[in-house]
C-alpha cells in the first residue's frame, strides 16, 4: 500500500529498497507478494477466469443482446383482402393495393402502413376496373399487416403487431433498458466498493435472469414487457463489471489485459453465435429461452465465487482476507500459513479512507481529468457501439449475417487484427463493420484502462461512472437507427464521425497503464501518470530488475514477520 514509511523498528518495503530496480510507480505492492504465496497465476485463477469473465461474459453478451434480434421488425405492409379471388402474384397485389414513397435510402418503395382505401373483395371484372380512379384515396391499414418471412417466421414485433403507430414501441424498450442501466450502474456500481464485489455479483445474475425471463412471458402485456426489459438492464454492467474487477485483483499485473480478452473474446463469440441459432429457429421465443437460461446456469459455480482479497484488505478485513487466500492456495495446491496478524503487520499503515461515492473520482486535478475522459471515451465507446448493432439489422439484406458481420469483426479487433469488406450494396455494412472495428479495439482499451486508473477502494464505482455517462448518452442510439431508418440512412454516421474525432483528442491525454502497479489508494489515483512526458512508450522490466526487485520484497517482508514479538 501507499506510504509504507515506518518508525518502528523493522523494516517496511518502501521505494528505498526498490527504487534502483523500478519506476516508483510500480512501488510499495506488498498485496502481490501475500498474493503470490496463495497464487497468482495458477489453478484458481485459470478456473475463474473461463467462468466468471470468459463464460458469464459470453452469456452476459446473449442475455444482453438477444433482445435486439428478437425485437427485429422485418418489411410488413398492409393485408388487403381480395387477392384469393385472383390469379395475382404478391408483387403485382402490392403493386396494384398499396401506395408507394420513398423510403429512408431515396428509393421508392411500397408503403407499410396505408392502402388504398377500396373494397377489393367486391371486384368481380378487373379486366374493366378503373385502376387510376381506385387509387386516388389511402388509409391506414384496416385488416392488420403481413410480415415478410424471408428470414423470420415470427419476432416479437410481428407477433404483437408493433408497427405503424406503435412504430416506438421497440425504440421505447432500448430506451428504457439504457435508463435503467444508468440507474443500475449508479446503485450497484458504488455498492460493489461498500459491501464487496461478490455481493453485488449474486444481484447482478439473479435480476438479469429473472428480468430476461419475465419479459419472454410478458409480451401481450407491453407496460409489463417494458418493466421486465428493464429490470433485466438494471443489473447488466455490473454482471460484466464485478468478477471481471475480481479476476484482476487475484492476478499478476502482467495478465490484467488477458483477463480483459477473456472477457471481450466471449463477448464476441456470444453475438456471433446468436444469429446463426436465430437464423436456424427462425422463432423469437426459443431463441429467447436457448439465449438466456445458460446466464441462470453460471449459479451452479458459485464454489468458485470469492470475494476480493485486495478489496478485503481495503476495508481492513484482515480474516476474511485470510479466508479468500486460503481458497486460492487449495485450489492452486500452494500452502498458506500466513495469519491474520501478520496480514496486519504488512499492511499496518493503511488506512481504510473516507470516500464520498462517486463525488471522489473528482477530488484532486489529475483524477478527475482522468475520469472525465475515461466518461466521454465510454459515452462515444457506446453510443457509436450500439448505434452500429441497432442499425446492423435494419440495413438491406440478410440481418442475420450483417449483425454476425458487426460481430465477427470484433475478435480479430481484439488482437488487432485487419478486417474490411468493400463491395457497393454492402458499402454501408463493410464500412460500418470497420468502424466497428476500431470500436472493438477503443472498446476493449477503454474497458481494461479503466480499471487500472482508479484505486482499489473506487475500482467498481469508477467502472460504473463510465457505464452510467455511457447508457447516459447511450439513449440516443435508439434514436438515431430511427433517424437514419426514416429520415436519412447518412444521417447517424455524420454524427458518429464527430464523436470519435473529439473522443480521439481526448483519450491522448490518458495516462499509460502498462506495466503499472494497480492504485490502491485515491492518493495514488491523483499522483497517476504524473511523471509521464506526453509522448513515451513504457518499457516493461527486465527479468534481472524484476527477480532482484521480487527478492528485495520478500526479504525485507520476511525480516519483519520472522520477529518473535509478531509470531503467530
Amino acid at each position: 500500500m501507499n506510504n509504507m514509511k515506518s518508525t518502528s523498528s523493522y523494516e517496511k518495503i518502501n521505494c528505498q529498497t526498490q527504487q534502483q530496480y523500478m519506476d516508483p510507480v510500480e512501488c510499495d505492492d506488498p498485496f502481490q507478494i501475500v498474493m503470490e504465496k496463495a497464487g497468482n497465476h495458477g489453478r484458481f485463477q485459470l478456473i475463474y477466469n473461463l467462468i466468471f469473465v470468459a463464460a458469464l461474459g459470453m452469456s452476459g453478451a446473449m442475455i444482453y443482446m438477444n433482445i435486439i434480434l428478437a425485437l427485429n421488425i422485418p418489411e410488413h405492409w398492409c393485408t388487403v383482402p381480395g387477392r384469393e379471388k385472383t390469379n395475382f402474384t404478391l408483387s403485382e397485389w402490392r403493386r396494384l393495393t398499396l401506395p408507394t414513397h420513398k423510403d429512408n435510402r431515396d428509393t421508392e418503395t411500397y408503403s407499410s402502413c396505408e392502402m388504398f382505401d377500396t373494397n377489393f373483395t367486391e371486384i368481380d371484372d378487373w379486366q374493366n376496373w378503373n385502376l387510376t380512379s381506385a387509387q386516388t384515396k389511402v388509409t391506414a391499414c384496416q385488416h392488420g399487416w403481413s410480415y415478410d418471412q424471408t428470414w423470420y417466421e415470427k419476432t416479437i414485433p410481428t407477433q404483437e403487431n408493433w408497427v405503424c403507430a406503435k412504430d416506438l414501441f421497440v425504440t421505447n424498450v432500448f430506451v428504457v433498458a439504457r435508463i435503467t442501466e444508468v440507474v443500475g450502474s449508479f446503485l450497484l456500481g458504488q455498492m460493489g466498493d461498500i459491501f464487496g464485489r461478490r455481493f453485488i455479483y449474486y444481484i447482478s445474475v439473479i435480476l438479469c435472469s429473472i428480468g430476461r425471463l419475465a419479459s419472454i412471458i410478458t409480451t401481450t402485456s407491453y407496460i409489463w414487457f417494458l418493466t421486465f426489459s428493464g429490470l433485466s438492464a438494471l443489473t447488466i454492467n455490473s454482471l460484466f463489471q464485478a468478477p471481471q474487477i475480481i479476476g484482476m485483483e487475484i492476478s499478476r499485473e502482467q495478465d490484467r489485459s488477458t483477463i480483459a480478452i477473456y472477457q471481450s473474446f466471449g463477448w464476441s463469440i456470444a453475438t456471433t453465435v446468436m444469429p446463426l441459432l436465430f437464423w436456424w429457429l427462425r422463432d423469437w421465443q426459443p431463441f429467447m429461452w436457448c439465449t438466456t437460461i445458460p446466464t441462470a446456469l453460471i449459479l451452479l459455480f458459485s464454489k468458485y465465487v470469492i470475494e476480493s482479497p485486495r478489496w478485503l484488505i481495503s476495508k481492513q478485513r484482515f480474516a476474511d482476507a485470510i479466508i479468500q487466500f486460503k481458497k486460492i492456495a487449495k485450489i492452486n495446491g500452494r500452502p498458506f500459513d500466513m495469519t491474520e496478524k501478520e496480514l496486519i503487520q504488512i499492511f499496518s499503515t493503511a488506512e481504510n479512507e473516507t470516500t464520498y461515492g462517486i463525488a471522489s473520482l473528482f477530488s484532486g486535478w489529475r483524477l478527475a481529468r482522468n475520469t472525465i475522459i475515461m466518461g466521454f471515451s465510454w459515452c462515444v465507446v457506446a453510443v457509436s457501439y450500439f448505434t452500429l448493432v441497432l442499425f446492423s439489422s435494419r440495413m438491406a439484406g440478410n440481418p442475420f449475417l450483417n449483425f454476425l458481420l458487426q460481430s465477427v469483426v470484433e475478435i480479430p479487433a481484439y488482437v488487432l487484427g485487419k478486417y474490411l469488406d468493400v463491395q457497393y450494396e454492402h458499402v454501408i455494412m463493410g464500412l460500418a463493420a470497420f468502424i466497428k472495428f476500431l470500436n472493438a479495439v477503443t472498446f476493449f482499451t477503454a474497458s481494461l484502462q479503466g480499471m487500472e486508473i482508479y484505486p482499489t477502494c473506487m475500482r467498481q464505482t469508477g467502472i460504473a461512472l463510465g457505464a452510467i455517462l455511457a447508457n447516459a448518452i447511450g439513449i440516443v442510439a435508439p434514436y438515431l437507427v430511427y433517424l437514419g431508418t426514416t429520415v436519412d440512412i447518412r444521417s447517424p454516421y455524420y454524427i458518429l464521425g464527430t464523436l470519435f474525432l473529439f473522443g480521439a483528442i481526448g483519450a491522448a491525454f490518458l495516462p499509460e497503464t502498462l506495466h503499472k502497479k494497480l492504485p490502491d489508494t485515491m492518493e495514488e489515483a491523483r499522483q497517476f501518470g504524473k511523471q509521464e512526458k506526453f509522448f513515451s512508450l513504457p518499457k516493461a522490466p527486465t527479468k534481472a530488475k524484476e527477480a532482484k526487485t521480487m527478492d528485495a520484497a520478500r526479504d525485507a517482508t520476511a525480516k519483519k514477520l520472522n520477529q518473535t514479538k509478531y509470531a503467530p
